[in-house]
């Protein structure tokens, strides 16, 4: 039995990582050859294309609903908006605005995530602060700002658009940390399979609205052969793909082990970004996205101790009925 658990704890562990290196791979590698289409219509084809295809195997989860209340309703439209929409149009847009220089920082710049969604499950889920949060959310801040600067003050006239790039990924941090917090509501009401289904169908419906109100949907007279071929393959599996990975994964490892895990992604960013691109972090940018990243790390590590605090403390009849 001890040998089954820890073979499982290893699938998990393996599958975030895997997870974590394709959205290093999207990041740096397939999302920037799209660069010519714009912004919203590469975002609601690469949930409108996987959607099409869950088609075939998930649409039996159309059942769920009839279960859902209204309220949750709402809030599979907010993820929608803030971790499909908004997030994924966010990040899309600083990648495009760096033009394959600094995808490395833009990338590391996203993994403030959970500084966001720590802040704002304090406000909607009443969930506290740790001891130490603000400590660590400062240094974070700190390496943040010197990864991306360095040791100058930011330049708004700079001819790559670091300044507007950065400001960009920071909210797409913002937009997936609000999605993450969202998403701890509906996950409680049904499967993990489910969730992603309604996320990337409210997801199309919203982008859907977005691209035919600014008319971006006559980009697809002007998408070539190879732009759909890299849509598909960020559909299928960057995207949906990615993400199936991960929740199954989680289901096997704990919130602090899956942190250790997912720092894959940085990891593989900058090795992608050296491969494909060329480009290298000067010393003072490895230094400060180490400490971002053990900063961001702490942050889970303290914040998830807590909640086991918290969970352990509760009743047996609470628990029960949580």
């Amino acid at each position: 039995m001890l040998v089954q658990v820890k073979n499982k704890s290893a699938l998990g562990a393996l599958l975030v990582c895997v997870a974590a290196a394709m959205w290093g791979f999207d990041g740096v590698v397939l999302t920037p050859r799209l660069w010519e289409l714009d912004v919203s219509y590469v975002v609601f084809m690469v949930h409108a294309l996987p959607f099409l295809g869950m088609q075939f195997f998930l649409y039996r989860h159309y059942k769920y609903l009839k279960k859902l209340s209204w309220v949750d309703i709402v809030f599979f439209i907010l993820i929608a908006i803030f971790g499909g929409a908004l997030g994924t149009l966010a990040i899309v847009k600083a990648l495009f605005l760096v033009n394959f220089n600094n995808l490395t920082v833009v990338a590391l710049l996203q993994k403030t995530q959970p500084i966001f969604a720590i802040i704002l499950a304090r406000f909607i889920l009443k969930e506290p602060f740790s001891r130490h949060f603000f400590r660590w959310a400062l240094l974070a801040i700190v390496g943040s700002y010197l990864l991306t600067f360095e040791l100058n003050l930011p330049d708004t006239s700079n001819k790559d658009l670091l300044f507007e790039a950065a400001c960009y990924a920071l909210f797409a941090a913002f937009s997936f940390g609000s999605a993450t917090v969202f998403g701890k509501r509906v996950l409680n009401k049904v499967p993990f399979q489910t969730a992603l289904f309604f996320r990337y169908g409210f997801t199309t419906l919203v982008m859907l609205i977005i691209v035919l109100s600014l008319g971006t949907y006559q980009q697809l007279e002007v998408t070539t052969n190879t732009h759909w071929l890299f849509l598909i393959i960020i559909g299928l599996t960057t995207g949906s793909g990615a993400i199936l990975l991960y929740y199954y994964g989680l289901r096997y490892i704990p919130a602090n082990v899956s942190t250790i895990c997912e720092l894959c992604f940085p990891l593989f960013t900058v090795i992608f970004d050296y491969i494909f691109n060329g480009n290298i972090l000067s010393p003072i940018q490895c230094f400060s996205a180490l400490l971002m990243l053990f900063a961001i790390y702490r942050i889970s590590r303290v914040q998830a101790y807590e909640q086991v605090k918290k969970d352990n403390s509760l009743p047996l009849q609470s628990k029960l009925t949580t």
